[in-house]
């Protein structure tokens, strides 16, 4: 049995967009990486919905951004010797040339703003709009980001299975030949805490066998796939998005889940715990759609 494809194709590239800022730079570094390790093409992707070429300075700015992108291919090229990289200016909106290029990227790759001295993302609206949007998952890459040797954490919502989450998680670990953290946040249901102090203990007692027997039926196809990656499990008492957070801190990946729904674009949401993971989580983040 094989790992499941994501919502696009598993063979498709990895994509990464690129604009000419810092971030995108670490972001197309990342992506050359991620490229290599899975045996992919890369393509570099600048969306700009180009001024008419006959407005003063217009064509000079094409021209530049042009030679930017150009500049960037050769770079990547002389970067990682052997991948096959290929770059593109689309003149378009970025959010729908992103949302489009992710129909057939294994992958998409953007970087991301630092908030200066503070922890976390600034995220503009192209990136939280893509992440909405995307058919395949995402990877929010920080500026002059370096990645460290900590293992790849996965956050798992058992309410949900989501299968897909955890073969990209099991997936990116197995490539970095790094340990994998399985990580399901819980709390005993509303009301719980006005139950007599032994009837608590024996609740949670019970609630959390059954936390652990869900967590382990989720994880053991993934386990027998890949015997060779280090799994830890953590069954953890408390609100997802500040325990995934937290545990986010000595991670080289952290991989979430999106539940698709089926909705017009427009409704499409993040969820609580990926919004406040893509603003305050340093490491790279990881978005994959489901469902």
């Amino acid at each position: 049995m094989t790992d499941p494809a994501p919502t696009a194709g598993s063979s498709g590239p990895v994509i990464v967009g690129f604009d000419g800022s810092p971030e995108s730079l670490t972001a197309t570094e990342w992506a050359a990486h991620e490229a290599q390790r899975r045996g992919l093409p890369l393509e570099v992707v600048e969306a700009w919905p180009w001024p008419k070429r006959d407005v003063v300075g217009s064509d000079q700015t094409y021209h530049r951004a042009l030679a930017h992108l150009a500049d960037r291919e050769s770079a990547l090229t002389a970067l990682s010797p052997g991948l096959a990289v290929s770059s593109s200016a689309v003149s378009a909106d970025p959010v729908e040339a992103l949302e489009a290029a992710s129909h057939r990227a294994t992958v998409l790759v953007l970087g991301s703003r630092g908030l200066g001295t503070l922890r976390g993302f600034l995220v503009g609206s192209v990136s939280q709009e893509v992440l909405r949007r995307s058919a395949c998952p995402v990877v929010l890459v920080r500026a002059q980001h370096d990645e460290p040797d900590g293992p790849v954490t996965v956050g798992v919502e058992l309410s949900h299975p989501a299968e897909e989450v955890l073969a990209f998680a099991f997936r990116a670990a197995a490539l970095r030949s790094a340990p994998l953290r399985v990580i399901h946040v819980w709390s005993p249901p509303a009301g719980s805490e006005y139950m007599a102090y032994g009837a608590i203990g024996g609740l949670e007692g019970e609630l959390s066998s059954v936390e652990w027997n869900g967590l382990a039926e989720a994880l053991d196809p993934l386990r027998t796939r890949h015997p060779d990656v280090e799994v830890t499990a953590d069954l953890v008492r408390g609100k997802p998005a500040v325990e995934l957070v937290d545990a986010a801190a000595t991670a080289r990946l952290l991989v979430l889940g999106r539940r698709l729904r089926h909705l017009p674009l427009r409704h499409h949401h993040l969820g609580p715990v990926a919004h406040a993971a893509i603003h305050h989580v340093h490491c790279p983040v990881a978005v994959v759609p489901y469902g």
